[in-house]
């Protein structure tokens, strides 16, 4: 049985992948750690790689703001640059031996606003494109390794995100997503014969609803 490490296990997309993940004859390991918290993050990851080779690391956690930048407080800058980049580059680099170990692969939630330039999403974006970069560049790096990078950027995805928000995805079918989408595309990825090293995942409609 292979063994994974998800963050963001707990609900929504990250909740839908340990799902698939654990159907598919994986092992999710959950990290208890707080992803703020570097020392404890090293050390939890450290002990558990005594005693498990990682064949995936799945960066899934990630924390929003949209709203004008001179709005965010400095702690709020702070958590989502430690969740959405520091974090996940943080852990593909504790758990890179590991991954080579067993030819391993890495794949990262980033989002669609990595890939545009949207209003009131100048931090967010920052980060989910920090992530998306690092996770292609990191490829490119690890290619003769044999350890494959992906980068999933999914659009607007009904999930627990959007609560403390002013809007979320429309009621409309083809006007989000759903987070068993996104979790499917992670065992297409897993088992194609290439590397799927960036996909963005899109509902044929926008749709948004105001709060």
């Amino acid at each position: 049985m292979k063994s994974a490490v998800v963050t963001g296990f707990s609900s929504g997309i990250g909740k839908a992948i340990c799902k698939i993940l654990e159907e598919n004859d994986f092992r999710v390991l959950k990290l208890k750690s707080r992803l703020e918290d570097t020392k404890s993050l090293e050390f939890e990851v450290k002990e558990l790689l005594q005693s498990h080779n990682i064949s995936l690391l799945i960066n899934c956690a990630g924390v929003g703001v949209f709203k004008p930048h001179e709005e965010i407080s400095i702690t709020k800058i702070k958590e989502l640059i430690d969740v959405n980049l520091s974090a996940p580059i943080i852990l593909s680099s504790l758990c890179l031996r590991s991954l080579k170990k067993t030819k391993g692969h890495i794949i990262n939630i980033a989002s669609v606003e990595a890939t545009r330039h949207s209003k009131y999403s100048a931090l967010y974006t920052a980060t989910k494109s920090g992530l998306r970069d690092f996770g292609l560049a990191l490829f490119e790096e690890l290619r003769r390794a044999d350890v494959k990078v992906t980068t999933i950027n999914p659009d607007l995805t009904k999930t627990n995100f959007f609560d403390d928000f002013n809007f979320e995805p429309s009621d409309e079918e083809n006007s989000h997503l759903l987070p068993t989408s996104i979790a499917k595309s992670v065992i297409d990825i897993l088992n194609f014969k290439g590397v799927v090293t960036d996909i963005t995942i899109r509902p044929q409609r926008l749709g948004i609803n105001k709060k």
